[in-house]
């Protein structure tokens, strides 16, 4: 395994970003020398990630790192009497559309390695909530509910999270995984009802701010939507929109990375190349120049809880104090796509 993948998996098992309790802190405090908050969404990536390197490696600590990452979001984060899954549970005020499609992902990333049949009961149950409760109109669904009452949260037409758009079909990607799953086509219909929508909203997502390093967080959300076009890619119209899209968000990046950049977009368009390259021709030279920018995020250190870690982002030539797991996820599966590992979508964290 490639020596920056190797130290990234040894700093899921070893930093304390994963609690006792099964659960993954949304990241770690360099500065303050402390965990944020557990989040599901993140524990979600994680189990994802455990299982990936599990594939990778056939390493047991990350079979049984992934399932206790799964056992936490089936067993204690997932609320069965209401169908609810919250984004913390220290109070459980909201849940979010996104985050719920994560977890779904997770918890058949662990089901496929162990075939523990309750995580794909959870995992299909989750789905189904979401269909129900964050439907808003024809193909809308809500980004917040609040809870208990599940009552939609008011929308944030300057903070692409707090509004329905194209990143949504990251999401989405849960209901195409458990159709494939359970074999209940409804799932897979859901998914499709909703790429016109993304389709129509991405066409004017990009910039989308005046403010340059909002364009940044931006180039993260429209790739969620660009891997999330993966399984309709052969389709002429996904596919130019892949290839357009590809090639818009490598030039801002490249424009905007000299003041603000996040080490997350280099490590969605690195291995997006990877796995659209049979739709669109690979840039050697452009992914090679993304792999070294994203390999140096990676941190080093004699402190456990951060060595091996990728930091978040960079701001004017410094790291930002954020060692975060879900930024070590990407980058990990990123730099192991662009070096030859098997490139499965159903794998993507």
């Amino acid at each position: 395994m490639l020596p920056l993948v190797s130290r990234a998996g040894d700093w899921f098992l070893r930093s304390g970003i994963q609690e006792p309790s099964g659960g993954v802190a949304r990241y770690y405090r360099a500065d303050l020398q402390r965990n944020n908050p557990i989040s599901t969404e993140i524990t979600g990536y994680t189990a994802s990630t455990f299982a990936y390197l599990y594939s990778l490696t056939g390493d047991p600590r990350y079979l049984d790192r992934a399932q206790s990452t799964t056992r936490f979001l089936a067993a204690t984060a997932w609320d069965a009497a209401s169908c609810v899954l919250p984004f913390e549970l220290h109070p459980p005020a909201f849940t979010y559309f996104f985050d719920c499609g994560i977890v779904v992902r997770g918890l058949l990333s662990v089901w496929r390695a162990t075939g523990t049949p309750e995580f794909l009961a959870v995992a299909a149950l989750l789905g189904d909530s979401m269909s129900r409760d964050f439907a808003a109109a024809s193909a809308e669904y809500h980004p917040i509910l609040t809870l208990p009452e599940k009552r939609p949260l008011p929308r944030d037409p300057a903070r692409w999270s707090q509004s329905p758009g194209c990143y949504q079909l990251k999401a989405a990607l849960a209901w195409w995984d458990l159709a494939g799953a359970t074999g209940d086509d409804a799932f897979r219909r859901l998914y499709q009802t909703l790429v016109p929508a993304a389709t129509q909203d991405a066409a004017a997502f990009l910039p989308g701010h005046p403010i340059r390093a909002r364009v940044m967080d931006r180039l993260h959300a429209y790739l969620y939507f660009l891997e999330a076009l993966l399984p309709c890619a052969a389709q002429p119209d996904c596919a130019a929109l892949m290839c357009q899209g590809i090639a818009r968000v490598a030039a801002l990046l490249r424009e905007i990375a000299p003041e603000f950049a996040r080490s997350d977009v280099y490590a969605q368009l690195l291995r997006l190349r990877v796995l659209a390259a049979e739709i669109v021709p690979v840039d050697r030279a452009a992914g090679n120049h993304e792999a070294e920018c994203l390999a140096a995020f990676q941190a080093e250190s004699d402190d456990p809880r951060i060595d091996g870690g990728f930091h978040f982002g960079r701001a004017g030539g410094m790291f930002l104090p954020y060692i975060n797991p879900v930024s070590t996820a990407f980058a990990l599966q990123a730099l192991a796509l662009w070096n030859g590992a098997t490139a499965d979508p159903r794998q993507l964290i």
